[in-house]
């Protein structure tokens, strides 16, 4: 097996708590991401979902060190990136970018679109003079499907498929090998979604790229993933191919979520299923496993132990005490 682009191992991050009154700070954090592990083959597109506020965009800005881990270590192509700066970690920075959710407020209104997409070009020194950098932004642009004739209007002058599209550009323009798609489509119609999401594939096939595309619209990522990983208050709860994944969920919270995507057919039959309650505070995540406090499933083990995440099937993790060929028993009444 190659060795896969990039591996986070136990990464964590935990905010201080918000203030409380004047002077009262609040005890503990809130938990943004605990224990994080996976990896990330060349050219492979890992879908990470989840419920708004499950630490989704903690986590990708923790694999490009936009932000540094409370604990853990994030590797790039093999290299510990907590033990870059200056020169080194500038080399993985060109490396590794990020589109952001929001195409509105992720570009400056002051600058033209060829200054946005040549900014990265001139920091990294990929275009030394300004005819080189101009000749560059236009080629860029009509690989995201724009014409270089607009490249000197202002953001404020394009639609925001079209914005998302500059903000692709500004990403690829310095020939990554891994990108963060941070909800790249959530904020866009959805006549508009399908287009971006071909284009990022298009992209992909022609360079090469590695996704971690941050998502909570699960058709969008049947389209895209090749794998698909389940967060649930800053926790893997499971990961595993696509196809195993859709078909054959094994943590309750999975298979939850999966319920909720409509069905295309109108003459098929689905069961929803509904969850008790509301997801607790993360800044006091339930002991044992953290999803016992809505699971249908959930028995006293789940509230003493936190479960591992392991194997339930090939190549298909889960981190739940009654998931896969082995799982737990008990009779102990349901919680």
């Amino acid at each position: 097996m190659t060795a896969p682009l990039l591996e986070a191992e136990g990464l964590g991050k935990t905010f201080a708590a918000p203030r409380r009154g004047w002077f009262r700070a609040a005890s503990g954090g809130v938990r943004a991401v605990d224990g994080v592990s996976f990896a990330i083959g060349r050219g492979e597109t890992l879908a990470v979902v989840g419920e708004s506020g499950c630490g989704k965009s903690t986590l990708g800005r923790l694999l490009l060190r936009l932000i540094e881990p409370s604990e853990g270590r994030v590797a790039f192509e093999g290299v510990d990136m907590a033990s870059l700066s200056g020169a080194a970690l500038r080399r993985i920075r060109r490396k590794a970018q990020m589109v952001f959710q929001d195409p509105y407020g992720s570009l400056s209104p002051r600058r033209t679109v060829a200054e946005i997409i040549a900014e990265p070009l001139e920091v990294f020194g990929l275009a030394r003079t300004a005819k080189a950098r101009r000749d560059k932004v236009a080629e860029i642009l009509s690989q995201v499907g724009l014409s270089p004739a607009l490249m000197d209007r202002h953001p404020r002058q394009f639609s925001g498929g079209q914005r998302q599209r500059i903000g692709i550009a500004r990403a690829i323009s310095v020939d990554p090998s891994f990108i963060v798609a941070d909800e790249p489509v959530s904020a866009l119609d959805v006549s508009v979604q399908a287009q971006i999401i071909n284009l990022l594939q298009d992209l992909q096939e022609r360079k090469r790229f590695s996704y971690l595309f941050i998502a909570h619209d699960l058709a969008v990522v049947r389209h895209i993933a090749d794998r698909v990983m389940v967060m649930y208050l800053g926790r893997v709860v499971e990961i595993g191919p696509k196809r195993r994944i859709f078909t054959a969920p094994q943590h309750p919270y999975t298979q939850a979520l999966l319920s909720a995507v409509p069905e295309p057919d109108p003459d098929a039959v689905s069961r929803r299923i509904l969850l008790a309650g509301d997801v607790p505070s993360p800044t006091r995540i339930p002991g044992g496993c953290s999803f016992h406090t809505r699971c249908p499933l959930a028995q006293d083990v789940c509230r003493r132990e936190r479960p591992p995440l392991r194997d339930v099937a090939d190549a298909q993790q889960a981190a739940c005490h009654f998931a896969g060929p082995n799982p737990i028993r008990s009779t102990e009444p349901a919680a």
